[in-house]
């Protein structure tokens, strides 16, 4: 049995899950901005509030990326502090494979399951967003990358097969693609409490980060991506 705590701030979002082993037992969240004011709170809280204290962690994940510069600074700084203090493991979780594993286990959009495709978006303004697909299996199949949006952009994919958008990209990506392939579901935003199966999963197979030398994946490049030039999928 191991306890972790979760972070994530990629986005405006503030948002800290304490887990076991694969579940979410607690967490706090605002949508405020306010990390660096917020997340030490809510890590003392989560552990005054389930009788826990820092020694009893196993580890602390954070998310690691793509996001906003700033965001990811605070929750790499807190994640590193604390596992910095309390010896344990620091696991980063990538931002976007979460959501996707939320999407597989808790929605069912497709009837054909294996003829789905999962595309996890960040917003990074205008009509460009951080983009990685993965299959039902949460196996990632084009990594993440930065692209901007048109309307032909994946109609390579959408003529074979359903693109399900999640992620706080899908309103602006959903004016613009116009596609009945295309499925955008507006709630399922970067959070916590979606990185606790990926936290467990990546401690047991001893998948850690260096606290000294860790740094986010920024992903600063921005890729434009034609329309005859999109990811191959077949």
């Amino acid at each position: 049995m191991s306890y972790f705590i979760n972070i994530e701030t990629s986005t405006d979002i503030c948002s800290v899950a304490l887990s076991q082993d694969n579940n979410v037992i607690d967490f706090k969240e605002n949508h405020e901005r306010n990390h660096a004011a917020s997340i030490g709170v809510y890590i003392q809280e989560l552990l005054n509030n389930n009788n826990l204290k820092v020694k009893d962690l196993a580890g602390v994940a954070i998310c690691k990326g793509p996001g906003s510069y700033t965001g990811l600074r605070i929750g790499t700084s807190t994640g590193k502090g604390l596992a910095y203090q309390a010896d344990i493991k620091l696991i980063a979780v990538d931002t976007l494979q979460a959501m996707a594993l939320h999407v597989a286990d808790n929605f069912d959009y497709c009837c054909d399951k294996n003829n789905c495709i999962i595309c996890s978006t960040i917003d990074a303004g205008r009509n460009e967003a951080y983009t990685e697909l993965f299959d039902i299996q949460n196996n990632c199949i084009k990594k993440c990358e930065a692209i901007i949006f048109d309307e032909n952009s994946f109609n390579d994919i959408l003529i074979n097969k359903k693109i399900i958008f999640v992620g706080n990209a899908v309103d602006k990506i959903s004016k613009i693609i116009k596609n009945e392939n295309a499925i955008f579901i507006n709630d399922v935003l970067p959070s916590a409490t979606y990185m606790a199966k990926l936290t467990n999963k990546q401690f047991l197979n001893n998948d850690f980060v260096d606290v000294a030398y860790f740094e986010p994946f920024y992903l600063k490049d921005f890729i434009a991506i034609k329309s005859n030039k999109n990811v191959l999928i077949k």
